[in-house]
């Protein structure tokens, strides 16, 4: 099976709120209006992955004045107003990280100088990486007391002393440089919180970073494959409730098929139901179902296009969605929502967040959901659903953070697998809210995702991840129609002869992640080393009621319901047809490589073996199979300006497939391999993202229903 398109040309026209300081006022003394949006953080990594980045911004010149307090910290450029300093203090230090800007200073050089006022061993300003500079300011005794300002031509730190009296200094400072970058002392005492208060509003329609590419956080222009991001400000301004919805914002991504069980997409060309919670696969390659995710506790939804086995396994090669989840904030947060709409929609939820402790050091998120709304069919049965996250965020040293998570759906709706048949090459000419079922058909997915994430940083440049995730899901439905085939309908009079159906198809999985992280240099060269393994196991259990006992005609033109009856055995326990497991190890290593200005190089290779059983419960059958295989990846990317990036990749997909044949044996696994070729462009300060891509994509040992099964028969075939 073969896709070849040329599509992607997306221009997706931003409106960037640019969020800037009042020259006028102390930013640490201003109360934030209801309408703008406050982020607080004592550590830059909690901020950083946040970052409304622009463009790179120039740091032209340092400069140190006295004051009657202290000292001002000058950052001469000319958009300090687009800079978003991240401040934290570690033992006597303050340091505020300041993303999107470069030291370019007449020298050359990094800033430092020593004791320039008593109470102040040293003030620097170093270049930490190509995107980023870093302010420490080391008090003698104490991490000293920091206000922040702007203005049009400089950003300006006002520090001052925590000692008993602030002394002026005893001769005018005098300007140091430095090539060294300054080693950070040992805290001797628990650190302090400094709190550097940004207000404004943040939100975007872009995003410049995502994690799903690289599973490290990296600007899109930098990843040689198509990525999409959706952030939450066009989730809430579209009032998008489902999944599916949101998706109409990326190219290449449509709605796949109706199943109650959860939504499914094609992802350029190949019907998928890869879609990942924060890494986390629901599902197994083409198994399973995801039920309908909710998205009030969705921060961002990133959209990769092509194969993504080399980080997380077994996927479709059209693609994946991942769910990014909402963080608990440091600072309190209460949004009581109350939402109506057409149909008869009711929605009650709250999003409360804050720290549990003084300290600090412990924070929490809480969403409460519960949606009421008739169907778009003429169901007696409406949706309903229950949805409650809790998440907390745990900083257990200054170097290491644990959070833990759950997430907890019961959801109803009608069981509509029916749809509008298809007559000839057109969709049958009956009312869109015609239902091919009965008006009380009801399915109900409720699901459990537990999980922790821990992590350790060793220091600046290497860190330790381990995330582990617990995912229960139990589909159930009662359906009298089936899904519509040609088998049971008859296109000239527009008979459907329909089936009773119930089904419960109860599936865990259980994964364990843990990777490592690490930057450094060969040369000219620079590294993001990302090396790691995942284990999965995942069980798929299926009970199933079928009754093919004649049934009145049902007629699509002139439907008359309420002649079929649920049989007898209705409310008895369904028994068991069949048990299927995959045990999964995968083991990877990625090394993103930075060659100047100009170059980047992702390449990386994952191995992955499996061992699955199927074992049929009504014929007595049982199927065993162990196979594993290797899925590279190489991408190019040229970027002739900071604007414009052109790229080139090769990447491959590996997969289980499911069911058996007539024969009783499991399919060989599914191989696939995409080559593209594409640019991206990021003009207007990142307002206007254009993409184009051209791609092909060739899938091999593909899984469809066996034509020669009967009616109740599962068996499957490989084509392409």
């Amino acid at each position: 099976m073969k896709s070849f398109t040329l599509l992607n040309y997306l221009i997706f026209v931003s409106i960037i709120s640019l969020f800037g300081f009042q020259s006028s006022k102390v930013l640490s003394q201003e109360i934030p209006e209801k309408s703008r949006k406050q982020i607080v953080s004592r550590r830059a990594v909690d901020l950083l992955a946040q970052q409304t980045q622009q463009s790179i911004i120039k740091i032209t010149g340092v400069k140190i004045n006295s004051t009657d307090k202290g000292i001002e910290v000058i950052l001469e450029t000319a958009n300090a107003r687009n800079l978003q300093p991240v401040g934290k203090s570690q033992g006597n230090n303050f340091i505020a990280d300041i993303p999107n800007a470069v030291l370019s200073l007449p020298n050359g050089k990094d800033y430092q100088v020593e004791n320039p006022i008593k109470g102040i061993a040293s003030v620097n300003v170093i270049q930490v990486d190509d995107n980023n500079i870093r302010l420490t300011v080391t008090g003698e005794s104490s991490v000293p007391k920091v206000e922040l300002f702007d203005s049009n031509q400089a950003l300006i730190f006002t520090l001052t002393p925590t000692t008993s009296t602030a002394q002026q200094p005893t001769e005018k400072p005098t300007q140091q440089t430095s090539n060294e970058t300054q080693s950070k002392p040992s805290a001797t005492a628990e650190d302090e919180a400094i709190e550097l208060i940004v207000t404004g509003e943040r939100d975007s329609y872009t995003v410049p970073n995502a994690t799903t590419g690289t599973r490290t956080d990296t600007p899109l222009r930098d990843i040689p494959q198509s990525i999409q991001v959706i952030p939450r400000k066009i989730i809430e301004e579209q009032q998008v409730i489902e999944l599916n919805d949101a998706l109409r914002n990326v190219s290449g991504v449509v709605s796949g098929s109706n199943d109650q069980r959860g939504q499914r997409f094609f992802i350029r060309g190949f019907d998928s139901a890869s879609t990942l919670r924060d890494g986390f696969r629901l599902t197994a390659g083409s198994t399973g179902n995801t039920g309908f995710p909710e998205l009030s506790n969705v921060e961002r939804v990133e959209v990769l296009k092509g194969p993504a086995a080399l980080l997380y396994g077994f996927l479709e090669p059209g693609g994946v969605v991942n769910l990014v989840s909402k963080k608990p904030l440091s600072e309190p947060y209460y949004d009581v929502g109350f939402r109506v709409g057409n149909r008869g929609l009711i929605e009650p939820s709250i999003d409360i967040s804050g720290p549990l402790t003084n300290d600090k050091r412990v924070l929490y998120r809480l969403n409460v959901l519960y949606r009421t709304e008739d169907y778009f069919r003429d169901f007696d049965v409406p949706i309903e659903r229950l949805f409650i996250a809790p998440t907390v965020d745990w900083k257990i040293s200054e170097r290491t953070d644990l959070s833990l998570n759950l997430e907890y759906t019961d959801d109803k709706r009608p069981a509509d697998f029916g749809g509008i048949p298809v007559i000839g090459d057109r969709v049958a000419d009956i009312p869109f809210d015609r239902i091919t079922g009965e008006p009380d058909d009801d399915a109900r997915n409720e699901s459990l995702r537990v999980g922790y994430k821990l992590e350790h940083r060793f220091s600046d440049e290497w860190k330790l991840r381990n995330n582990f995730s617990f995912y229960d899901f139990n589909p159930e439905f009662v359906a009298k129609s089936g899904p519509v085939s040609p088998r049971f309908f008859n296109e000239t009079t527009g008979d459907l002869n329909r089936i009773y159906i119930q089904n419960s198809q109860p599936t865990q999985s259980i994964e364990l992640q843990t990777n490592v992280v690490g930057k450094f240099s060969t040369g000219l060269l620079k590294h993001t080393l990302l090396a790691g393994f995942d284990l999965n196991r995942q069980t798929i259990d299926t009970f199933r009621r079928l009754d093919f006992s004649p049934q009145p005609v049902f007629n699509i033109f002139n439907p008359v319901y309420g002649l079929v009856s649920r049989p007898d055995n209705f409310n008895d326990p369904l028994p068991k047809t069949n048990e299927f497991q995959t045990d999964s190890l995968g083991v990877y290593l990625q090394d993103q490589i930075k060659l100047g200005d100009k170059f980047n190089i992702l390449a990386g290779i994952r191995y992955d073996t499996f061992r699955q059983e199927n074992e049929n419960l009504e014929n007595g059958s049982n199927s065993i199979q162990n196979k594993d295989g290797l899925s590279p990846r190489i991408g190019f990317v040229y970027q002739p300006t900071k604007e414009l990036s052109l790229y080139t990749s090769y990447s491959t997909s590996f997969a289980p497939n499911s069911g058996e044949t007539r024969a009783g044996n499991i399919l060989e696994p599914e191989r696939s391999e995409q080559f593209e070729i594409g640019t991206r462009a990021e003009l207007l300060n990142g307002g206007l993202v254009a993409n184009l891509a051209v791609f092909d994509i060739t899938k091999r040992e593909v899984s469809s229903p066996d034509p020669t099964a009967l009616p109740g028969e599962n068996f499957v075939v490989a084509i392409g």
